[in-house]
């Protein structure tokens, strides 16, 4: 479906939703060649179409977006939302915008609950590699840190992490830029933290043990339970040691 007028497509449950910009005849056109190519054959009566009106999808998704807590002391909100919090609460403010890291995916909360849970957080040097919106930078500056480093490749991505930045209040002790692990030439860290996919965690493995101390701990999420053999066997072999997993399932 390589043509203009194709906006993107969402498999569940065995049903392909195509989103469509155009005729609904041409849509039908293009489908079944597409199929033809793969050598399937899916009658007419197959389909089922809907027009849907045009409207601001970033805004209503935006409004969707609701307070969460997570583990005993952290809250996350958009700016338009009050949320309750404990005495010795922890809030972060984040208005969605287009870098990973609302707080609300679920690999993203077991990070989070892992830095609630860490006494070696007190005082430390954070390392965040892909932060994406920073929110684990900025949890863990709050439950104690004393600085954090948080690195993407995207650039878009780092320039909303300084915009979050500056509406929490954090100023020096947050360092967010746009560079690979690699370039962190001379730093070392007592709490590295990664958010990323099993290749890129292969990739840059050999870089974590560059940064780490004698007491450096690396907390690694975003991975499926059957890459656990292939990164604790690649991080075993770099000097590293497995002390604790968590996992959680992902709604579909």
């Amino acid at each position: 479906l390589a043509c203009p007028m194709f906006l993107g497509l969402w498999e569940q449950d065995g049903i392909l939703t195509i989103y469509w910009q155009g005729s609904q005849e041409g849509l039908i056109q293009e489908v079944q060649e597409a199929l033809v190519q793969l050598d399937v054959t899916i009658p007419v009566s197959s389909f089922q179409l809907q027009l849907v009106m045009l409207r601001d999808w970033n805004a209503q998704w935006a409004a969707s977006v609701q307070p969460i807590r997570i583990g005993r002391r952290i809250g996350i909100r958009p700016s338009w939302a009050t949320m309750e919090m404990p005495e010795d609460g922890i809030e972060i403010v984040l208005d969605p915008k287009q870098a990973f890291g609302t707080g609300h995916h679920a690999t993203t909360h077991l990070l989070l609950e892992w830095l609630e849970e860490m006494p070696v957080l007190k005082n430390s040097r954070v390392l965040d590699v892909g932060t994406g919106s920073a929110i684990l930078s900025m949890v863990a500056l709050r439950l104690g840190a004393v600085s954090a480093v948080g690195i993407d490749n995207d650039p878009v991505a780092i320039d909303c992490a300084k915009d979050y930045a500056v509406l929490n209040g954090f100023t020096q002790e947050l360092d967010v830029r746009c560079c690979r692990v690699e370039e962190l030439v001379g730093q070392s860290f007592e709490v590295i933290v990664a958010n990323i996919d099993r290749k890129t965690i292969l990739d840059i493995s050999p870089e974590f043990s560059k940064l780490r101390s004698s007491k450096t701990q690396l907390f690694l999420s975003g991975l499926l339970e059957e890459d656990e053999r292939d990164i604790v066997g690649k991080l075993s072999s770099l000097g590293w040691t497995q002390q604790d997993r968590k996992s959680t399932r992902l709604n579909s």
